[in-house]
């Protein structure tokens, strides 16, 4: 499993996280769901090593390998250096980890990305796709996907929906975010809401027709009482 067991992060006097726990199992789709500034890229950014000075246990797999060794991370905004092809970003991102780079050709009869052109010139949707692609034709064990359906059109959502799918079936642990609450709910097996930093409560697959009114009324409790006088 990729865990995180009782994260505690903090900038400053502000606490981010607060006792944080999540475990991601082999074959399956764990969502992450919270407001902003709830501290879901915190927390993922702890799991993955991007963050330091944290209190807690975070661990992967059952052999002591490093979360990096078997897990690859698709930020919310993926970088790309100037003057990188598509191509070459995903060979750098290859031979950063001395992995051999496959032929591209298979996946991007799926993805269908311009790879000869400038990353930096891609849409938001296809810089999504490029991050998802580099770490695609890896391998991984476990997915780390921050908001991979932000800036994806219909079309290339569904697509992806389905790739998640595979993945799990196959045997991939995901941990994805994402703000469409609708989207993770139909492909995640089971799902952590964070509110203020702390797990509120985690949720199965087939207790997620309660979660829209449990996170409604756990952050607008109040507003929620004005609208009962309004309308």
């Amino acid at each position: 499993m990729l865990e995180a067991i009782d994260l505690h992060k903090a900038y400053g006097r502000h606490e981010v996280l607060r006792g944080v726990s999540l475990a991601v199992r082999p074959g399956t789709i764990h969502g992450l769901i919270g407001a902003n500034g709830a501290g879901k890229t915190t927390l993922i950014n702890c799991l993955y090593g991007l963050e330091s000075g944290f209190a807690g246990t975070v661990r992967a797999g059952g052999r002591g390998q490093a979360v990096r060794e078997i897990t690859g991370l698709v930020p919310y905004e993926p970088y790309f250096y100037p003057r990188l092809t598509g191509r070459e970003y995903v060979e750098f991102c290859l031979q950063a980890r001395r992995r051999p780079v496959p032929d591209l050709r298979g996946w991007n009869q799926v993805l269908e990305l311009p790879l000869d052109q400038y990353a930096e010139e891609y849409s938001a949707g296809m810089k999504k796709k490029l991050a998802l692609l580099a770490v695609l034709v890896q391998d991984f064990e476990y997915l780390i996907l921050d908001e991979p359906f932000n800036g994806l059109d219909l079309e290339a959502n569904l697509l992806l929906k389905e790739i998640l799918k595979r993945l799990r079936d196959r045997g991939t642990g995901l941990l994805l975010t994402s703000h469409i609450l609708g989207t993770l709910t139909e492909v995640a097996d089971e799902a952590t809401v964070l509110v203020g930093g702390r797990a509120q409560r985690h949720y199965q697959a087939a207790e997620f027709g309660t979660l829209e009114a449990d996170l409604l009324a756990a952050l607008h409790g109040e507003k929620l009482g004005y609208l009962q006088a309004l309308l």
